[in-house]
């Protein structure tokens, strides 16, 4: 895998595992019973982002590890995977 691969896997790992973690920990204004006037009354007491950044960070990485782990030492074959192309072929 080379590096600009490696960045692409890793930055579409990173948006997945983001939009999976968003709504961790998310309290409405509505649950907390204080809608501050002007805003939705869905929307988010506290968003916490910074956190949510770094957990989604780790997360992607650790995800990132994986991958790469299975692209290098093929633990599975790829080409026992049926929707895989053929990266054999000269074309």
């Amino acid at each position: 895998m080379d590096l600009a691969a490696g960045l692409a896997i890793y930055f579409i790992l990173w948006w997945l595992t983001l939009f999976a973690v968003l709504p961790w920990g998310i309290k409405s204004q509505t649950e907390a019973g204080s809608v501050v006037p002007g805003t939705d009354a869905s929307a988010p007491v506290r968003h916490r982002l910074m956190i949510k950044a770094g957990v989604t960070t780790f997360i992607a990485g650790i995800l990132w590890l994986f991958v790469a782990w299975i692209w290098i030492y093929q633990p599975i074959p790829l080409d026992s995977i049926p929707f895989m192309p053929d990266l054999g072929a000269k074309y």
